[in-house]
C-alpha cells in the first residue's frame, strides 16, 4: 500500500453550514469518511477533488500542493490525480460499456501510469457487458462500470461518495465484494464516504468521523468502532468491536461456519463463499453481548465464551454500563444496564462468560 499522506486543511462555509477540517490522512488502504447525513462528508470529498474551493487552507498529497489559499494555488479538478465516483453512476447513455471505458482512457495524460484495461475488466467481471448499452444495465452493473471507468482514469487516490446509497439490498450485496477487494488488488488508497456503519465495518481500515463539519474521531476502524461515544453518530447502541479471524471449517448440513478468533471459536451462519483457512472480519455489537457469572445451560445461543472482565464503566446519568471482556487473544464489549452490573456484582478481574447473541460477517479477506 501507498505510504503517502494527504494533508487537508480547509475551511468552507455554504449557507448555514461550515466545514472546518485539519487532518493528515495516511493513505494505506481504505479510509471511511463516516457520519450522519449533513455532517460534511460529501463536501469534504468535493473539496479534495477540487469541485469546491475552500475559503482558506491547504491541500497536498505527498508534498504535491493542490490548493493553497496563501500562495494562490488551486489546481483544477482535471489536474488532480483523483478518481471520483458519485452516488449515481453518471455514465454516458449514448455509449455502450466499452465506449464509456474508452472515454476514460482517452482522458488520461500519457505521463501518468495507469491500470491495464484488461485487468480492470476482469476484476469487475465486465467482459460480458462490454457491448451492452448503458440503458440495459442494472443498478449494480452501472456502478461496476462507473468504478471501472474511475480506475481507468489513472488516479493516485480514489474518492467514493456513497456508491451504494442508491442501490437496494440485493444490488448492494452484488457490488460489495468488488469494493472490498479492488483497493487492495490495485493498491490504490481510497476515501470512502458512508453513513452506514455496516458498510464501514466491512470495508475500512481507518475511519474519519465527521459531525457538523468537524472531525470527531480519526483512527483505525477497529478502534473507532469500539468507542461507544460513536453512538450519536452511528445510531443507538452501535458500539462494538471488529475482530479478525480465520475460518476453520463449515457444517453445510447445519448451515454453519466456524471462525477462530485468537483461540476462541465463533459460530456463524454459513459463509458459503469463504474457504477454510481464509481470514475474515467479524463485527460484534456491544448490544448483542450479555454477561453471565456462571456458564449458562439450556440456551439457544451458540457463542458462549469464557473470559475475564477487564473493565466496567458505568454512567449513573443514563443507567448504562460498558464492559470489556478479555478472551484468549481478543476482547469484546458488552452494553449492560447499571442494574445488571449491581445485581451481578460485576467488577474488573472477575471470571465471566460472554454470551454473543449475534455476529455480523463483514466480508473482507
Amino acid at each position: 500500500m501507498s505510504a503517502e499522506t494527504l494533508h487537508i486543511q480547509a475551511s468552507l462555509s455554504v449557507g448555514g453550514f461550515t466545514l472546518a477540517v485539519d487532518e493528515h490522512i495516511g493513505l494505506d488502504g481504505v479510509t471511511a469518511v463516516f457520519g450522519p447525513s449533513g455532517s460534511g462528508k460529501s463536501t469534504l470529498l468535493r473539496v479534495i477533488a477540487g469541485f469546491e474551493a475552500p475559503s482558506a487552507g491547504r491541500i497536498a498529497l505527498a508534498g504535491e500542493v493542490w490548493f493553497d489559499s496563501r500562495a494562490g494555488v488551486n489546481l483544477a479538478p482535471h489536474r488532480r490525480p483523483v478518481g471520483f465516483m458519485f452516488q449515481d453512476a453518471r455514465l454516458f447513455a449514448h455509449l455502450d460499456v466499452a465506449g464509456n471505458l474508452a472515454f476514460a482512457e482517452r482522458r488520461v495524460r500519457r505521463a501518468l501510469p495507469g491500470f491495464e484495461r484488461q485487468a480492470v475488466v476482469a476484476a469487475l467481471d465486465l467482459h460480458d457487458l462490454l457491448a451492452r448499452p448503458v440503458a440495459e444495465l442494472s443498478g449494480g452493473e452501472r456502478q461496476r462500470v462507473a468504478l471501472a471507468r474511475t480506475l481507468l482514469s489513472a488516479p493516485r487516490l480514489l474518492l467514493l461518495d456513497e456508491p451504494l446509497a442508491a442501490l437496494d439490498r440485493a444490488r448492494k450485496a452484488e457490488i460489495l465484494p468488488y469494493l472490498e477487494t479492488l483497493p487492495r488488488r490495485f493498491r490504490i488508497p481510497t476515501l470512502y464516504v458512508s453513513h452506514d456503519i455496516d458498510e464501514v465495518a466491512g470495508l475500512a481500515d481507518h475511519m474519519l468521523v465527521l459531525a457538523d463539519g468537524r472531525v470527531q474521531q480519526h483512527g483505525s476502524a477497529a478502534a473507532v468502532v469500539e468507542r461507544l461515544d460513536l453512538q450519536p453518530l452511528a445510531g443507538r447502541y452501535e458500539g462494538g468491536v471488529l475482530l479478525e479471524g480465520r475460518v476453520v471449517g463449515h457444517d453445510e448440513r447445519l448451515q454453519l461456519s466456524f471462525v477462530d478468533v485468537g483461540g476462541d471459536r465463533l459460530t456463524l451462519p454459513l459463509l458459503a463463499r469463504v474457504a477454510a483457512g481464509e481470514t475474515v472480519r467479524v463485527r460484534i455489537r456491544a448490544r448483542d453481548v450479555s454477561i453471565a457469572t456462571r456458564r449458562p445451560e439450556g440456551l439457544s445461543i451458540r457463542n458462549i465464551l469464557p473470559g475475564t472482565l477487564a473493565t466496567v464503566d458505568s454512567d449513573p446519568r443514563t443507567g448504562v454500563a460498558s464492559a470489556a471482556v478479555q478472551l484468549q487473544g481478543a476482547h469484546i464489549r458488552a452494553r449492560l444496564t447499571l442494574a445488571a452490573v449491581e445485581e451481578l456484582g460485576l467488577a474488573a478481574g472477575m471470571p465471566v462468560y460472554a454470551l454473543v447473541k449475534s455476529v455480523s460477517f463483514e466480508g473482507r479477506d
